[in-house]
């Protein structure tokens, strides 16, 4: 995903989004153009994060516990099985790092 495609997805769903309220010492007020040019701003960089990094995420998610892969290696030495790098290669598959 490029910084321009990530800034027109930015736009449109905030775009989608107005009016939008900002409250300031208990006055609600619409957002300005400079509050809307930020949130579009913040959206942008969460979505460029999201596509960069999200695998780490996902992968940190679906990773069975350390003692989990510890004993899937220990009964891999022991029955000459691959079952922890299957696992792995699997959630790193199902997870891909973007190019």
């Amino acid at each position: 995903m490029t910084e321009q495609q990530a800034l027109e997805q930015a736009t449109s769903e905030i775009e989608a989004m107005k009016p939008m309220k900002k409250q300031v010492n208990n006055v609600v007020s619409e957002y300005n153009d400079a509050d809307y040019e930020q949130a579009i701003e913040d959206r942008k960089n969460k979505i460029l994060d999201d596509y960069n990094y999200g695998y780490i995420k996902s992968r940190q998610e679906a990773y069975p516990s350390i003692a989990d892969q510890l004993d899937m290696q220990y009964w891999d030495s022991v029955n000459d099985t691959t079952v922890w790098k299957d696992t792995i290669a699997q959630i790193k598959a199902d997870n891909p790092k973007p190019e």
